[in-house]
């Protein structure tokens, strides 16, 4: 099949401006051919080169005590946590393919995840997810479809993890009208290994073979990288297939087959997975990485199609494969370990010293192409920034101007159950029930609390646990990016302190519309800001991450939604602590004070469909001597469960510790001076609410006293099957098993219409 001629619509076609074309020639001294148009368009694409966001993200802390390998140098990030033991994490989208095809593009963004973290050499050990829909109550068309891509989406997902057996155990579920037509679907996954298990991407070493191994080649995938470089569109239906194809029996294989081979790493020079780019990426990082060149010749590679190009070949986003740089000399084990588990180990090409990438079909090249400048000279842009019209009109919006009374405490229940049956506050159960979050055994906290936490083995037979929570509040963001961003690492942050554990590090993934939009550049560069300036006062740094632009439908851009995964770890088993109240008679302690923030609440979005308002004030110190203080009283053996207040205030804190439990409460805030809607539902920040036996209150609050926190008694767990909460207005009570039909029942019952 003959080439096509390179025409600029054909560059246009492939993403390519004008000016990039100019600067290719530049490097190679002459005009491309089609197949290297292809290599430089997906090298060069958003998600690839970060072209427009890297500038942003070189603002992130990445240093730290624990760090093993930072932000940047590898796939993945990697952590210290003890006894020889390390972890190793990041989170990734696969927004465009889930909005295409939902079960193929999530169940392919587990898949690619998890490449990214055995790559390092670790064992995946947990999944998180973080997702995002449209409104999926009611009759309405868009309804409708968000419904599909929820249940498409979930059950990719769970199709994915539950095959290849690593549990999934948390995220967040959130939907919102800016999401319809653009769902996202961020996968995260953790894994573990020993300091000296740690893999390299490099290839290195004049002569050494490069193999091939896993799945074989096939068309579909293809341009999935440029695909999601670009926006969403109503004609994306026809990029059906650059959504790849997964199969996570096969990946199974190939973790095995690869963390076997690693096990000798006297055969193993460099490693990287086939992700985004497919060979073609794999190709060039590894060459650049180890300042070497790389040549390989296109008819060695498993094909599983007949008649496919060169082009197709290298762009190919294909599943289930990896790159390996051998040493000279051990072909034959990397083929004996491959054969063991039925997989391809083909060897495809040899490392160079040329500082080149070069594409073979036999004898004749077909690509040439200098690695350095592919995989690290991409464009570099800082977009035109301006801060969004009308956005202080929004900002300016005061509750209490506009709704000068409280309900009356009738009115008041109602608003609670309302809160209760929404979907984004309500239980996630309907989704985490998908995921087998116990396989592997090693599951302590499972989903439906503050932050999941599992159970790693030392290499001396000791035991540490890992916390992890993810979290972003796309409304908050929306109003004020930065304030909205920062509490997003606060709160994961907060997620992990409940659960006992100190937060040691996170990985970010950054969803926003077209950075070639002034005001959504200037969403991006705010919320980057927020996340480094708050990662810092938390003292955990970045070890990497994933940008996703381009994401809006036909009316508008999605709300910024830079999502924060965190990791803490806690040392010691009696220090995990769970969210739901553990007994009847505990006393129930307020942490951190009332609050009275509404703006950019869910209480005004909920009840009176209102986007507006200030997000509530994050005061970085404050927060960290709240969190440092709780985490404090934990490990002293004071506190039998922790929950922190976000999203529905008090209210729906005090709920979902009694739902999850079975355990009632009362509450007094009789003498409050506050309004009861704003003390119910507000949602000041660096708030929590602890039990702790009766015994023990009166040295909590000293504690807490002490180390200039506001602490307060505020009720008892009962044994009556009621939730109570007494107030200056009168009294709301409601039946412990209302509220569990209201909250646990909100999703199913959408889904069912």
């Amino acid at each position: 099949m003959k080439d096509p001629a390179i025409t600029p619509e054909l560059i246009d076609k492939h993403g390519i401006t004008p000016e990039e074309y100019e600067h290719i020639l530049e490097i190679l001294g002459r005009e491309p051919n089609f197949t290297e148009l292809g290599i430089f368009s997906v090298m060069w694409s958003e998600h690839c080169s970060y072209k427009n966001s890297r500038a942003e993200l070189k603002k992130f802390p990445t240093e730290g005590d624990k760090i093993l390998v930072k932000a940047g140098e590898e796939n993945a990030g990697v952590l210290d946590i003890g006894g020889n033991m390390a972890v190793c994490f990041k989170i990734e989208s696969h927004n465009h393919p889930s909005a295409v095809e939902p079960f193929q593009g999530a169940a392919t963004g587990v898949g690619g995840i998890l490449r990214d973290i055995f790559t390092m050499g670790a064992r995946p050990v947990a999944n998180l997810n973080s997702l995002r829909f449209g409104p999926i109550c009611g009759d309405s068309a868009e309804a409708k479809r968000n419904r599909v891509l929820l249940a498409g989406v979930v059950e990719g997902i769970a199709h994915y993890g539950n095959c290849i057996g690593v549990p999934t155990v948390g995220g967040e579920v959130v939907f919102d009208p800016s999401y319809n037509g653009n769902p996202l679907v961020n996968a995260f996954n953790l894994g573990i290994l020993r300091h000296d298990q740690i893999r390299r991407g490099a290839a290195s070493g004049v002569g050494n073979p490069v193999f091939y191994v896993g799945a074989k080649t096939g068309r579909d995938g293809l341009a999935g990288a440029a695909f999601a470089s670009r926006d969403l569109t109503e004609e994306s239906k026809e990029d059906r297939p650059a959504v790849q194809v997964g199969d996570p029996f096969m990946e199974k294989l190939l973790l095995e087959a690869c963390l076997e081979l690693f096990q000798h790493p006297e055969a193993v020079v460099g490693v990287q997975d086939m992700g985004a780019a497919g060979l073609t990426c794999s190709t060039i990082e590894t060459a650049s990485r180890g300042g070497s060149g790389i040549e390989v010749d296109l008819n060695l590679v498993p094909q599983r199609e007949t008649g496919m190009t060169p082009y197709e070949i290298m762009l190919s986003e294909s599943q289930e494969r990896m790159l390996i740089i051998v040493k000279k000399g051990f072909e034959d084990e990397v083929r004996r370990i491959f054969a063991k588990w039925d997989l391809d180990a083909a060897e495809i090409g040899y490392v160079t010293d040329t500082g080149r990438t070069v594409i073979k079909v036999g004898d004749d090249v077909v690509a040439d192409v200098p690695s350095r400048e592919l995989a690290d000279d991409a464009p570099l842009y800082h977009r035109e920034v301006r801060e969004p019209s009308g956005l202080k009109t929004l900002q300016s919006f005061s509750y209490e101007a506009e709704f000068p009374s409280s309900p009356a405490p009738e009115e008041l229940a109602q608003h609670w159950v309302t809160l209760m049956n929404s979907p984004s506050l309500a239980s996630k159960e309907w989704v985490y029930r998908q995921y087998d979050h116990q396989v592997q055994k090693n599951t302590v906290l499972v989903p439906g609390g503050d932050a999941a936490v599992i159970r790693i083995e030392t290499e001396s037979g000791g035991e540490r646990f890992i916390a992890m929570a993810a979290d972003c509040n796309g409304r908050y963001c929306s109003l004020n990016p930065r304030r909205g961003a920062m509490i997003a690492v606060a709160e994961s942050a907060r997620n992990c302190t409940m659960s006992g554990a100190l937060p040691i590090g996170c990985t970010d993934n950054l969803n926003f519309g077209n950075p070639h939009d002034p005001e959504v550049f200037w969403q991006f560069r705010e919320s980057v800001e927020g996340l480094s300036e708050a990662c810092r006062a938390f003292a955990t740094p970045v070890t990497g991450g994933n940008v996703s632009l381009y994401n809006k439908n036909p009316k508008c851009s999605i709300d910024p939604t830079p999502v924060m995964a965190m990791v803490g770890l806690i040392e010691e088993r009696e220090h995990i602590t769970p969210s739901d109240f553990q007994s009847t008679g505990h006393d129930i302690v307020l942490v951190g004070g009332e609050g009275s923030e509404m703006g950019a609440s869910a209480f005004l979005y909920e009840i009176h469909g209102i986007k507006k308002g200030m997000p509530p004030e994050m005061n970085l110190e404050a927060e960290v001597r709240f969190q440092n203080a709780v985490r404090a009283v934990i490990h002293q053996g004071m506190v039998q469960s922790a929950h922190d207040i976000s999203d529905g205030g008090l209210a729906l804190a005090l709920t979902e510790s009694a739902v999850n439990s079975g355990i009632g409460y009362e509450v007094d805030f009789a003498t409050s001076c506050l309004r009861p809607d704003i003390l119910l539902f507000n949602e000041t920040q660096g708030r929590a609410i602890l039990t702790t036996e009766a015994t023990q209150t009166e040295a909590l609050l000293a504690q807490f006293s002490g180390l200039k926190v506001n602490a307060q008694k505020i009720g008892v767990t009962a044994e009556h099957k009621l939730s109570r909460v007494i107030l200056k207005s009168g009294t709301l009570e409601f039946r412990l098993s209302h509220l569990q039909d209201s909250y646990r029942g909100a999703i199913s019952r959408c889904m069912a219409v």
